[in-house]
């Protein structure tokens, strides 16, 4: 088996364990607005591990970068919010950003602020939606986790139809 056989083989499995993490973490957070630490954290050496493999099998190591630029830019990202507006954005979603950072940035740099734009499209019009039905406030919590994760799965699967096509 070629390396690049074996590196989408290992692509596969890093985006597969990233799609399993996003359906538990989905289902949680709408059902308790948290992401749990024991859930998220993992994710970060999983990521390391899996993405670094794929990138050198690839003989792309110069990619790790962005996957580090990405993780690193959206965690900072979300805590800013956090900072600014106590309240408004969870501490789990700023670990989540960081994840799916490095999920989108070994991608690339434009996947990385695609999806980080996406999650808040997705969340935006929900939350308009919910209030125009007034199924919730302008004030009321909203579980923005899955939309995070929607967002950057929306980037995910354009990309791999991109590919093949």
């Amino acid at each position: 088996m070629s390396a690049a056989a074996v590196a989408v083989a290992v692509e596969i499995t890093a985006y597969s364990a990233f799609a399993a993490l996003s359906v538990v973490l989905t289902v949680i957070d709408v059902r308790t607005h948290r992401l749990p630490d024991r859930l998220v954290l993992p994710a970060y050496p999983v990521a390391a591990v899996l993405l670094t493999a794929a990138a050198v099998l690839r003989g792309e190591p110069g990619r790790l970068l962005v996957v580090i630029g990405g993780a690193v830019a959206m965690f900072v990202f979300y805590l800013a919010l956090r900072m600014l507006r106590p309240g408004a954005m969870g501490g789990g979603d700023v670990k989540l950003a960081g994840v799916i950072g490095a999920f989108l940035g070994y991608l690339g740099g434009e996947a990385v602020l695609t999806g980080t734009l996406a999650g808040f499209v997705f969340g935006g019009l929900f939350a308009v939606v919910l209030v125009l039905a007034r199924r919730a406030r302008v004030t009321s919590g909203l579980a923005f986790g899955p939309w995070m994760l929607l967002g950057a799965w929306a980037v995910i699967m354009g990309e791999l139809v991109r590919r093949l096509v």
